[in-house]
């Protein structure tokens, strides 16, 4: 996205094509919180001072398989050097639907890994116990080491759902890798947050 015009225009197709604001706020990478100031500003309403976020537009990588791949490898050696830290071990490489599922197929297959997915609730996801579910269309997470996989942390909250999940299927999360850190934490539920970039605001 070139500005942020840009933005609000996308926003706006995406909600005419039936998209809630969660699933618009995965698409443009960006919080809840902006896709509710994004649409009122399409609207031309009276509007709050803009939320502080920072949109990311990763589709440079993403349309490209080679690339996909080489950044794959990055984040396999950092979640790698991650568990040998930890003395652990990674049975399955968990991808949340739908921006980090090609990665974790790549990081799966690096790894020698099962690869499980990760699908979030179609519904608007800032109701209590609205949470996705682990498909079973692919590798079983029960009592196994996970990674998770995802494009960017923006509030951490799907990385706190799913770790919840995988710890009530009595699996481990080891680590979570990312392309973007946008929160700029260290841990989720003392569970280590790898990223390639990770975003601090100085404001």
């Amino acid at each position: 996205m070139k500005n942020i015009e840009d933005l609000i225009e996308k926003a706006a197709e995406l909600q005419s094509n039936g998209l809630i604001s969660a699933q618009i706020a995965d698409e443009l990478n960006v919080s809840r919180e902006t896709v509710t100031w994004l649409l009122t500003r399409s609207k031309k309403e009276e509007v709050t001072p803009a939320p502080k976020d920072i949109s990311v537009d990763w589709s440079s990588i993403g349309k490209s398989a080679k690339r996909l791949h080489n950044v794959s490898l990055a984040l396999c050696d950092m979640v790698l050097e991650t568990l040998e830290k930890a003395d652990a071990e990674v049975d399955v490489v968990v991808g949340i639907a739908a921006n980090g599922i090609p990665l974790a197929s790549m990081i799966a297959y690096e790894l020698d890994a099962d690869l499980a997915i990760y699908h979030r609730k179609g519904q608007d996801l800032a109701h209590k116990g609205n949470r996705g579910t682990i498909s079973r269309n692919f590798g079983s997470v029960a009592g196994k080491n996970c990674v998770i996989v995802d494009d960017v942390i923006t509030t951490g909250s799907t990385s706190m759902e799913v770790i919840e999940q995988l710890k009530e299927m009595d699996a481990k999360p080891r680590v979570v890798a990312v392309l973007v850190d946008k929160k700029g934490v260290d841990t989720i539920y003392n569970v280590p947050i790898r990223s390639l970039v990770r975003i601090a605001r100085v404001d």
